[in-house]
């Protein structure tokens, strides 16, 4: 069965077309790059996923079931902006995602931390802008999930820390789940990713998996996307 999976998919926001019948499907054990210019879709893509927004037509099933309280406990995300509370250290939020999710891995998160040199005393608002960013990459990997949506993971923070992060997807994710980055760092990303989806105004333009496009096109990700998206 695939993790995610879209039917026609069609979101409007008034009579502002946001995605026009998306179809595709993303399976266990991949992880998959969300990539598209700026307004293309990304961002309700993956809001619909979450159950944040409501199809206007079509379908979308997480594991076979449409997003609702069903599917809650299936979906980690990670959205663009850090939305950790402020005034908690990292101790209470992991006592808050303990309490919170049944598959919270303390363990997991906690070694994370340390390797990080993050002290369980600090506060979130103490915190610099990329550390409060890796803070709430661990608590969303350190979720025994079945669909990991991590929206522009990397969009803030310095190389080092980007290679940081993504190792800690890779090596921290369920291998029966799918992860979904979405991004436009595409060079940064694209050695941890099994496939990409291009999508652009709203609709899917491209579905492959890497190896196939390296094979195919003789090219890597970026600069087919370069290609495709060119001015």
């Amino acid at each position: 069965m695939s993790v995610l999976q879209c039917n026609g998919l069609s979101k409007r926001y008034g009579k502002a077309p946001a995605l026009e019948q998306v179809s595709l499907a993303i399976e266990p054990g991949r992880i998959v790059g969300l990539l598209g210019p700026n307004g293309s879709g990304k961002t309700t893509l993956i809001k619909l996923a979450n159950g944040l927004l409501t199809p206007s037509e079509g379908e979308i099933l997480i594991c076979g079931a449409a997003p609702g309280r069903a599917t809650h406990s299936l979906v980690s995300y990670l959205p663009e902006r850090t939305c950790i509370p402020t005034w908690m250290s990292a101790r209470q939020l992991l006592d808050f995602y303990g309490d919170f999710y049944p598959d919270f891995r303390r363990d997991a998160a906690e070694e994370m931390l340390q390797h990080l040199d993050i002290s369980p005393a600090q506060r979130v608002k103490q915190m610099s802008k990329g550390t409060r960013e890796k803070v709430q990459l661990i608590m969303v990997m350190s979720r025994q999930a079945k669909l990991y949506l991590l929206d522009e993971p990397i969009g803030g923070v310095d190389p080092a820390t980007r290679d940081y992060i993504l190792s800690t997807i890779i090596s921290n994710y369920n291998p029966e789940a799918a992860v979904v980055i979405s991004t436009h760092l595409i060079s940064d990303v694209e050695k941890v990713l099994d496939e990409v989806i291009f999508i652009n105004r709203g609709q899917v333009m491209l579905q492959s998996s890497v190896d196939e496009i390296r094979e195919e096109k003789g090219m890597s990700v970026d600069a087919l996307f370069r290609e495709v998206f060119k001015c």
